[in-house]
């Protein structure tokens, strides 16, 4: 994993630059946050989307609202970085 830090307006990003899966669960999400504070200062992540495990981008599974809480509790923006269009939404179907 590499940080970078990019810095416009007096706001710092913090860059993540990873082949690997950093965040599986939402302790290693917490270790990245604290991480990122620590390294950089920055309240900013841009995170590339091949660092998340799968199961993030399935939102039955509960993982991406446990995470991204996780974000807005320790006050920490979020933003993640790819190609989206191999995923679609189930269309649900309701009844009257």
């Amino acid at each position: 994993m590499n940080i970078k830090q990019l810095e416009q307006n007096g706001v710092i990003t913090a860059q993540i630059e990873s082949e690997e899966t950093l965040i599986s669960d939402v302790q290693s999400a917490l270790d990245l946050m604290a991480t990122v504070r620590y390294e950089t200062g920055a309240d900013r992540v841009a995170l590339p989307k091949a660092a998340l495990d799968e199961r993030f981008f399935v939102l039955s599974s509960g993982l991406a609202g446990d995470i991204l809480q996780k974000f807005v509790n320790y006050q920490m923006k979020l933003a993640i970085i790819g190609d989206f269009s191999g995923y679609t939404s189930k269309q649900q179907r309701h009844l009257s």
